[in-house]
């Protein structure tokens, strides 16, 4: 993410003839040099009998991948004599050669031309880099298919290609909230959710349609902006996912299956990459059946929860990934997934409580909003499509509309909200603070759960255009967190 620079520094000299990298080059660095002396021999390049030592500079960065093929390459023609040293300058290379001197696109391509770009420098990099490439605005990038293309640009001034013009379509998810029959307390919770960046839990029967409203949340949140989209296209770049630039504003719902490790869902390896909880930044991610997922996978979540960022710690190495992601958890109230008192419910009490400490109480605290989904009546499933039934444009107009009020006032969205901001935007009358004192010691919640029910009763306010947090946007609020202490069956 950070793509700091890298120079190619490259010495021909007398003796034994050879090809050695040094600089810290892990194993598909070090391959690279025959990638290059085959690309340079098939592109009709000499390669004299010379003692030939690449330096990567800086020594002390590891470096990893195949993007150095193309600058490695480059600077061997330099050194030889066989391309002018001049020509080189205020440009940056990118990619991966062939055997035959075709360049390859290569992963985290983004970050590097973002860098770039501020650095003034220009970039060259593959033909099907293009595409990605096309999300900068205004960036001094070209696109090569063949390592001939590139030195006939830099002896000739031959053209290459630019970047195509980014096409731009309105937000299409396949989906909409008109879709949802009933479940009118849990629409009303996802529009709070999307109008303070609250975390969600949902809890209910199967059926209910916890997976549907979860996939429909997205589709209630205003488009990214330049900046947020950047940052999302360059984790994905990072991760080595292509991009499709007619969705580059939209936000991105991730669904981890439950079987997938904590590397795969934080992030991590031997050459660390983002997980899915960083690349669901600026969107959400959906963990459907909370208690099938490991332990350590949910336990995890914790600290990335918290703070926004995950950081992963190797021994060469120490990465930090952001992951400002709406957290989206649902699952059954019991292992036969019904409540207690449902007749289909077969479990005992203990079993029921056994399979719902799979989730700890930290990390219910860390979650916003707890929601009970009851079962769908047959009657609405039933009956005919509500013509009236808002759909998702209609509420993401508001939701924007909230979150606009919320930066205008404090400069962040209220779930982001400190103790100290809460204390300045968040003023109780002496009723109101009676009355929220009751409701924390009648449900027995933590200091957490304290300062979460004032940031969602300051977005209940915002939604109600109230300057002001009244009881009703309290009590709502508290309805939020009751099932800590009732049970979540």
């Amino acid at each position: 993410m950070d793509a700091p620079l890298v120079q190619v520094e490259v010495h021909a000299s007398n003796g034994l003839p050879s090809l050695s990298i040094v600089g810290l080059p892990e194993t598909s660095v070090k391959e690279s040099k025959d990638r290059v002396r085959s690309a340079l021999l098939n592109s009709g390049f000499d390669l004299p009998p010379k003692r030939i030592t690449i330096n990567l500079a800086p020594a002390d960065l590891p470096k990893a991948g195949s993007r150095f093929d193309l600058p490695i390459a480059l600077a061997v023609l330099v050194a030889t004599g066989q391309l002018p040293a001049q020509a080189l300058g205020g440009h940056e290379f990118y990619g991966e050669l062939g055997l035959n001197g075709e360049l390859r696109i290569i992963s985290g391509l983004l970050p590097a031309l973002i860098k770039a770009k501020a650095a003034g420098n220009r970039s060259i990099i593959p033909i099907a880099g293009l595409v990605e490439a096309s999300l900068l605005s205004e960036g001094d990038i070209l696109g090569a298919a063949h390592l001939l293309d590139v030195c006939r640009y830099l002896i000739e001034a031959t053209p290459l290609n630019s970047p195509p013009e980014r096409v731009e379509q309105d937000l299409d998810y396949g989906v909409d909230l008109a879709d949802v029959r009933g479940q009118h307390q849990a629409k009303r919770a996802l529009e709070v959710a999307a109008s303070g960046q609250h975390s969600i839990l949902m809890v209910g029967p199967p059926g209910a349609g916890k997976s549907m409203l979860a996939q429909r949340l997205v589709t209630l949140m205003p488009p990214l902006d330049e900046n947020q989209a950047l940052e999302v296209a360059a984790l994905r770049s990072v991760a080595g996912e292509r991009l499709d630039p007619t969705r580059f504003f939209q936000r991105q719902l991730r669904s981890p299956h439950h079987t997938s490790s904590a590397a795969a869902v934080i992030g991590g390896g031997q050459n660390p990459k983002p997980g899915a909880l960083s690349l669901a930044h600026n969107g959400l991610i959906f963990f459907d059946e909370m208690p099938e997922f490991n332990r350590d996978v949910l336990e995890a979540l914790r600290e990335p929860l918290e703070t926004k960022q995950v950081h992963i710690a190797r021994v060469k190495q120490h990465i930090t990934f952001p992951c400002d992601t709406l957290f989206i958890g649902a699952f059954n109230p019991s292992p036969s997934g019904f409540f207690a008192d449902d007749p289909r419910c077969k479990d005992t009490p203990d079993q029921i409580a056994r399979y719902q400490r799979k989730i700890s109480g930290p990390i219910l605290d860390r979650i916003d909003l707890h929601l009970q989904v009851p079962a769908v009546e047959v009657d609405q499933l039933t009956a005919a499509p509500d013509e009236q039934a808002e759909t998702s444009a209609q509420v993401r107009i508001r939701v924007a509309e909230v979150r606009m009020r919320q930066i205008q006032r404090q400069g962040c969205l209220n779930a982001e909200l400190s103790v100290s901001q809460l204390e300045q935007h968040v003023t109780l009358s002496p009723q109101a603070q009676a009355f929220l004192k009751q409701g924390i010691e009648r449900l027995g919640l933590s200091a957490r759960s304290y300062h979460k029910i004032l940031r969602i009763a300051r977005t209940l306010a915002d939604m109600a255009t109230s300057e002001s947090v009244e009881n009703q946007h309290l009590a709502e609020a508290l309805g939020y967190r009751s099932l800590e202490r009732q049970g979540l069956a």
